[in-house]
């Protein structure tokens, strides 16, 4: 068979660029602004045609739109910190995404707490029907400190998709022991991180929030050096601890918190601590926010179940109008270049009390009508 040389038919800086598009569209299939159905894995556009930049993020559902915030990131290592801050997309079908800008952008100011180069992760925006403000909290590490800072950030607008206005950082629950608190938890030891940190606050990293049908809502982050989460209850206008929280999952180095509740039981999904190379999903249940949680093991199975499907839990959505229909949002890290990080929305199913969560190449909201 006569070799046929390429090169000779294509000059090379044409022959490179046939070879990128070619990898683009690969990578980037299905090539579309009009989807109707959710393609977990995949490059998301926009209805700019431009990939959907939200990592780490969460949904709010207001008067009947859908908003995504997330964490924009760059290309490249550098892209591992906040250096244009938290975007925000529209949606009225969760499928197609407009581009509503910036809802927080970091500050030029070095001083500030969100300065350019800090790490602003996992944002979530919840509603106060009370104050009628959108609050915005958020993970923080001050820049230049690594994960030293393990702070929690507050920011609120008037509206839902922003411009929000920072308000303050903190370590949450300073001066406060938690409600299962021991005598023993509260002798000085060396690794005894919920003394050494109550007078200053307790350390707050990967976080969530819940606002529960009563309008309570709650901040579930990991503390305690990333080995205890806490279930922490918010003031009424949602903009700081109200000095109610317990310890959960004590000693079990448990993160990226998502918390929904169903049939009255609430429900759990993390993961284990392994920095950013995926693990296996975590999950528990409990018949009241305040516990007692019990651990249901891994719910994803099949291929890759063992990692999550490569990805690592964010949220939860229920979907409105829908019975049991509850959506299952990821994130695939690649720190080697942030941008390219994809997003894993995937449906939960719900068996003899455990969740179960099972891959799809593709699937839509149909999905959920053949539930009982």
């Amino acid at each position: 068979m006569q070799k046929i040389n390429i090169y000779k038919i294509f000059p090379s800086g044409i022959f490179a660029m046939i070879i990128v598009l070619f990898i683009f569209t690969c990578s980037a299939a299905p090539q579309q602004t009009n989807y109707k159905s959710f393609y977990p894995g995949q490059i998301w556009l926009d209805t700019n045609g431009k990939p959907i930049n939200a990592h780490g993020g969460g949904i709010l559902y207001y008067d009947s739109v859908y908003y995504w915030f997330g964490e924009h990131k760059i290309a490249g290592p550098a892209g591992n910190k906040a250096m244009v801050g938290v975007h925000v997309y529209s949606s009225s079908d969760l499928f197609n995404w407009e581009d509503m800008g910036i809802a927080l952008p970091i500050s030029d100011d070095s001083t500030n707490d969100i300065a350019k180069g800090c790490v602003l992760e996992r944002p979530k925006v919840i509603y106060n029907k009370m104050t009628g403000k959108f609050i915005m909290w958020f993970h923080l590490e001050l820049k230049s400190q690594g994960y030293a800072s393990a702070r929690t950030c507050v920011a609120v607008s008037d509206s839902p998709a922003g411009p929000y206005k920072y308000l303050y950082s903190f370590r949450p629950d300073a001066g406060e022991w938690p409600i299962n608190v021991t005598e023993e938890d509260k002798i000085a030891a060396k690794d005894n991180y919920l003394e050494r940190d109550f007078e200053g606050g307790q350390m707050s990293r990967d976080m969530t929030l819940y606002v529960d049908s009563d309008g309570e809502a709650y901040h579930i982050y990991t503390s305690e050096e990333n080995r205890t989460t806490h279930i922490s209850q918010l003031t009424s206008d949602y903009l700081k601890p109200g000095g109610k929280y317990m310890r959960v999952f004590i000693n079990r180095n448990m993160e990226a918190p998502a918390v929904f509740k169903h049939d009255d039981k609430y429900y759990y999904i993390g993961s284990g601590t392994t920095g950013w190379d995926p693990n296996a999903a975590r999950s528990a249940s409990a018949p009241s926010i305040w516990g007692p949680w019990k651990e249901l093991g891994n719910p994803c199975v099949g291929d890759d179940s063992a990692l999550t499907f490569h990805s690592q839990s964010t949220f939860i959505l229920k979907v409105p109008g829908k019975e049991n229909a509850y959506i299952f949002m990821a994130d695939r890290w690649k720190p080697q270049n942030p941008i390219d990080g994809r997003y894993i929305w995937l449906p939960i199913q719900f068996n003899d009390g455990k969740l179960v969560i099972e891959w799809k190449d593709e699937w839509d909201l149909g999905w959920f009508d053949g539930l009982k």
